[in-house]
């Protein structure tokens, strides 16, 4: 805890990386900050971030604006995954509606590579609705464990889907389905393998950027395999956004060099 009483007070919205990186650097470079990380509880066996932590949502903007107040929150700083639109969405409602200081958290998305073979899809059925054109028979698909009903329409029952989840996903599923639970960070190699041993031929992924994940667009690339990559929702409007954990201990007025001691 903080030995500062009157130290500011900073709510991470957190479930990634790089919001336990950011709350680790909090503790360990700037003691006065009072940091409380909110998880929505969906995905177990989270690195436990450094300061308080806090399990389960708000309940709405309303709920969330008010528990602001209550706790005198200075700075909210939402670090939630770049599809978690709905929070997202929440949290720049709450802090404008109880006047907190707000900013983004948001790792970069993917890069295009020359010779990707990238599709982009506005949302999940649309990806569903290219694998029909693209022709493959094969997918490896990594959206996650939620809505994977978007892939389980009988104009797809031909195809056969390797699902890669940290959580056992729940139905409805695809009708040929293969659960492979597994956590990154991946390898370029450990993909590669994986792409040949289900002889894949198309994989469908969101984009949701950073260096864990990022193997399996390699591998593809390398194989010449088609990527159908569902694209981010659009930010809330107005809210400022930074790439990483200096920038965003830039933005709190500290020094980007306690990010340095994370792991």
């Amino acid at each position: 805890m903080p030995d500062d009483p009157h130290g500011p007070r900073v709510l991470i919205l957190g479930g990634t990386t790089e919001a336990r990186r950011l709350a680790d650097a909090l503790a360990a470079e700037a003691p006065h900050v009072h940091v409380t990380t909110s998880l929505a509880g969906r995905v177990t066996h989270l690195g436990t971030p450094a300061g308080r932590v806090r399990v389960g949502g708000f309940g709405g903007p309303d709920a969330l604006a008010a528990w602001l107040l209550a706790h005198r929150i200075d700075v909210l700083v939402d670090a939630t995954h770049p599809f978690a639109a709905t929070i997202s969405a929440h949290a720049a409602q709450a802090a404008a509606a109880s006047g907190t200081d707000h900013f983004a958290l948001r790792r970069p998305g993917w890069p295009a590579h020359p010779r990707d073979r990238r599709h982009p899809a506005r949302s999940l059925a649309d990806a569903a609705a290219r694998l029909a054109v693209l022709g493959g028979r094969r997918v490896f698909l990594t959206t996650g464990r939620q809505g994977l009903a978007a892939f389980a329409g009988p104009e797809l029952d031909g195809l056969h889907f390797l699902v890669r989840t940290v959580e056992p996903p729940e139905p409805p599923l695809p009708r040929s389905t293969h659960i492979l639970l597994d956590r990154g960070p991946y390898t370029l190699e450990g993909e590669t393998a994986l792409l040949l041993e289900h002889r894949v031929d198309v994989l469908v992924t969101k984009d949701s950027g950073g260096p864990a994940t990022a193997a399996k667009l390699t591998a593809a690339r390398e194989l010449g395999l088609p990527v159908v990559m569902v694209e981010r929702p659009p930010a809330p409007e107005g809210v400022a956004e930074v790439p990483d954990v200096p920038a965003a201990l830039a933005r709190l007025g500290l020094s980007p060099a306690a990010a340095d001691t994370c792991p």
